[in-house]
């Protein structure tokens, strides 16, 4: 796919690095010459524009990009003028990124396709690690439910997964273990890799295991509690 990333702070910036990484096209601009030419080598064509001003926008691709994804964050008015314009100008699918609720009610009466919020969920994913005391990655599904990967908390090593019952316990569904294993690469070197253990519940807990779960929010509320506690 191909990818107009508007804003190039921190967040803009590894966004497109990380878009570029999974092999999409991206394009990038940003009011900021310093900014644009940092990040220039390392993605398809870089804009140095105002993206405020209609005529300035103009010289986009708009109309050869799959998504427009609006990162900027610093500067309130510049977004949503910026997500205004893109409208008028007839742009269908575009992200824009949210830095308050204020903001985020604007961005939901422009009815755009999706609003970013990493700031959030920065925190959400913060406080969810600092409840279970390890590193956790989560995924809305939808409102209601979401998927939640995390290394597994030391109550649960030498355990049999097979008296895990997350189920009962908490309310959350097992989806899939993981675990570290030695590996060795064509040249001989030695790393570690994450292997998917196909029959969990022949298998102990280890520290190190990664487990990927599936539930509500109520139920991974009911985790972090019994973890935190």
């Amino acid at each position: 796919m191909k990818y107009l990333v508007i804003g190039l702070g921190i967040y803009g910036a590894n966004l497109a690095r990380d878009l570029v990484g999974m092999g999409h096209e991206v394009i990038g601009a940003d009011i900021s010459r310093i900014v644009v030419d940092s990040i220039k080598d390392y993605i398809t064509t870089a804009y140095v524009i105002d993206t405020t001003e209609e005529s300035a926008l103009g010289v986009l691709p708009l109309r050869n990009v799959d998504v427009v994804i609006v990162a900027i964050g610093e500067n309130f008015g510049a977004s949503v003028k910026t997500v205004a314009l893109l409208i008028r100008a007839g742009v269908k699918n575009i992200y824009a990124r949210a830095i308050d609720s204020l903001h985020e009610s604007i961005l939901e009466s422009f009815k755009v396709s999706r609003i970013l919020k990493p700031e959030q969920r920065a925190a959400n994913d913060l406080t969810h690690e600092m409840a279970i005391g390890c590193n956790i990655v989560s995924m809305a599904v939808n409102a209601d439910n979401s998927v939640l990967k995390f290394a597994v908390p030391k109550a649960f090593v030498g355990v049999p997964y097979s008296k895990l019952d997350l189920r009962s316990d908490y309310g959350l569904d097992l989806v899939a273990v993981t675990r570290p294993t030695e590996r060795v690469n064509a040249l001989g070197a030695r790393h570690m890799e994450p292997v998917l253990l196909p029959d969990v519940t022949a298998e102990t807990v280890q520290d190190g295991d990664i487990i990927t779960v599936f539930g509500s929010v109520k139920a991974f509320r009911t985790l972090y509690k019994a973890l935190s506690d």
